[in-house]
């Protein structure tokens, strides 16, 4: 995964390149964006380089191979295990990174994930952060820099990655041989992430919104049954949900800005929808709902109850 390979992160990419052409890559780095803005990507065209010893990396030589195949004996990566990175997982990365490089010049971790550390974890690791074993390179993760320590956050080099512009997402896309309309609508709703735009994209999933934003648009607080029903539903796709609160935030903002400029609905397909919620709500009713709806996403990255929260912004968006 050559650098070269990577989209709409040119200002990130050419801070890493210089770095390594002056041979002063730090030891430590936070990569901070949306998810699916290509963090993880550059992450690993990084350690290509480092390994590779060139700015940018060959993508054919025996290193730049393992490492995309994820079998370099000199790359460790973390993932939470469950709601959390455990201070057990921290405690063997650093073992690992104890050890000399097999084959590269020094070893390298990548930890997807940055705020899932908890107090225990994230307090294992600082000092591996402040003087890695072996001029090891960490790169740390993140969608949700809020969330990381501050003690974490002040042993990094924070790198900001910005979401994709949509004709960009949309290009890769149709690049990819998706169909064009679904390409498009996909691209409009991704949020700039193109991981998002690659799942709205898949069969069924475009057909699917209607019938999710058809069902909590439909939510009444005279039939409450039926609310917890789809709060504690829709919690439990631990996967799908992250997906459907961003479809529904998107659809929210269509609706803000229907009255001004109907002509830039994100929803285009879905402007009747767009339409008539926008004749039944006043505009300050939508503001208040896509705040109440950002701070319930803020939340689930917090780990707090799935259908706790989903129930309290479901009587919210049900009040007429």
């Amino acid at each position: 995964m050559p650098f070269s390979e990577i989209i709409g992160q040119d200002r990130a990419i050419s801070v890493l390149k210089r770095s390594i052409a002056l041979d002063r890559v730090a030891h430590a780095y936070l990569f901070s964006g949306i998810e699916g803005c290509g963090k993880k990507r550059t992450a690993l065209a990084m350690v290509q380089a480092v390994f590779c010893g060139k700015e940018d990396a060959c993508g054919v030589c025996p290193s730049c191979r393992k490492i995309a195949n994820g079998q370099h004996p000199d790359l460790h990566i973390l993932e939470p295990d469950g709601a959390f990175i455990k201070i057990d997982q921290i405690r063997e990365l650093q073992k690992e990174l104890a050890y000399r490089p097999f084959e590269a010049p020094k070893k390298a971790c990548i930890i997807d994930g940055a705020e899932k550390l908890n107090l225990s974890s994230g307090n294992a690791l600082l000092k591996t952060l402040e003087e890695p074993p072996g001029n090891a390179l960490m790169i740390l993760i993140t969608a949700e820099r809020s969330a990381v320590l501050q003690t974490i956050l002040s042993r990094c080099q924070t790198l900001d990655f910005q979401p994709l512009p949509a004709e960009m997402v949309e290009a890769r896309l149709l690049r990819e041989q998706f169909p064009a309309e679904a390409a498009r609508v996909a691209a409009s709703l991704s949020g700039g992430s193109l991981k998002r735009a690659v799942e709205v994209a898949t069969d069924g999933v475009l057909e699917g919104r209607v019938n999710f934003l058809e069902r909590v648009l439909a939510l009444n607080l005279k039939d409450v049954n039926a609310l917890f029903a789809a709060a504690e539903e829709f919690a439990a796709d631990k996967e799908g949900l992250p997906g459907f609160l961003e479809l529904l935030l998107s659809f929210l903002r269509d609706v803000l800005i229907y009255r001004s400029t109907p002509e830039a609905l994100a929803n285009s397909d879905l402007a009747h929808l767009v339409a008539r919620e926008a004749e039944r709500s006043p505009q300050q009713r939508i503001i208040d709902l896509i705040e109440q709806l950002v701070a319930t996403r803020r939340m689930l990255v917090r780990n707090v109850n799935a259908r706790l929260a989903l129930e309290v912004f479901f009587m919210r968006l049900a009040e007429r």
